[in-house]
């Protein structure tokens, strides 16, 4: 049974690093990031469930509603339904007008959203800005999915769920779209962070594995930024920077870990803890880019991630913001979140298909 919280021997491992200084963050930043932390415990529940009475009044403090009309980056959004029974649907974020910035047919970024697998929406304030800025930035359609939450809905229902939009986008192709832009399946890139860049490597390798069934959607790269990955193992980075960095700690990772995992579970189940054993990675696993950051707990596992991905012969590009806090690319006030979103407009940009047919780019 996986165990939470920091045993005595991991106290003296933590009391033994050299302990950093707190990051230094704007005030409206440090006011949001705090207001994050206190909510998250507020809803975690001692007995391993979420306070979703609590949390559905936070959802909708936060929850915005698709805009069809642009917004001044001229970017607007729409709701699809892919599967009503269980819930599932995405947003999508695209350019207004016939325009489309010039573009004959733009790459498609299917994105998941953060929150330990167990908390926060599509439709809410700080992901739905984000995947403005992403579409702007990039030049890009960007499809948001609504996955299901644990630990109501335990593994493997997040994976499930972006299988099946992605099948959903293979077959309908992008709902929503303004006449006059048309969107280049074969240059489609998984996005996500956190718990959502965990997401996107195991949906990438299992599309990876039926790939030759796939008429439209070509996985072109995964923008994985801060991929939430662990073990049972306590890291270097998990143990100096436990009550120093924001956001995420040993307690509440753990929390997130055994709400997800199956029943009995430890935190080294493969869905946690990729290693070169468990990794069969298929042909068509797509090149990826890595964000990692200087004050998140997690470095050490997204760098080991890195390595796997590396041995089994797949292209990584890593990008690092050594100041850097968890969850930072939220935060329009931090200059790296601007410099996040141009590293992954290069990435997108040079990972693109180098052409494509009329069919296979207006959907």
């Amino acid at each position: 049974m996986m165990e939470t919280g920091s045993t005595s021997q991991e106290m003296e491992a933590r009391a033994s690093l050299p302990r950093p200084s707190p990051p230094v963050l704007p005030c409206a930043v440090q006011l949001q990031v705090t207001a994050f932390s206190a909510g998250i415990d507020a809803l975690n529940r001692r007995d391993g469930t979420v306070n979703r009475g609590v949390y559905s009044v936070a959802d909708r403090l936060l929850r915005v509603r698709a805009n069809p009309r642009p917004d001044s980056s001229s970017v607007r959004s729409a709701d699809f339904v892919v599967d009503a029974s269980r819930g599932l649907w995405a947003r999508v974020f695209s350019p207004a007008g016939a325009a489309a910035w010039a573009r004959p047919s733009l790459p498609v970024v299917v994105y998941f959203h953060g929150g330990g697998f167990a908390l926060f929406s599509a439709a809410q304030c700080y992901f739905d800005r984000l995947c403005r800025r992403l579409c702007r930035g990039i030049g890009a359609v960007v499809v948001s999915v609504e996955y299901r939450l644990a630990p109501e809905h335990p593994y493997p229902a997040a994976y499930d769920d972006a299988m099946d939009t992605l099948l959903f986008i293979d077959a309908n192709g992008v709902p929503g779209l303004d006449d006059g832009v048309s969107v280049d399946l074969s240059s489609c890139f998984l996005a996500g962070e956190s718990a959502g860049g965990n997401i996107i490597h195991h949906v990438a390798n299992r599309w990876a594995a039926t790939s030759t069934t796939s008429k439209s959607v070509r996985l072109a790269g995964l923008l994985s930024v801060q991929p939430y990955f662990g073990g049972e193992e306590r890291t270097e980075s998990e143990l100096r920077l436990d009550g120093v960095a924001p956001i995420v700690n040993l307690r509440r990772s753990d929390f997130w870990w055994k709400a997800f995992l199956p029943a009995g579970a430890t935190r080294d189940h493969p869905a946690a803890h990729v290693t070169d054993e468990n990794a069969v990675l298929g042909t068509a696993f797509p090149p990826a880019l890595v964000v990692v950051s200087g004050f998140d707990p997690l470095q050490d596992w997204q760098r080991r991630y890195t390595d796997v991905l590396r041995r089994k012969g797949k292209q990584v590009q890593v990008v690092e913001f050594p100041e850097g806090i968890h969850a930072f690319y939220l935060f329009p006030q931090l200059a790296a979140s601007a410099e996040v979103i141009e590293d992954i407009r290069a990435f997108v940009e040079s990972n693109r298909a180098s052409s494509s047919t009329p069919e296979s780019s207006t959907r």
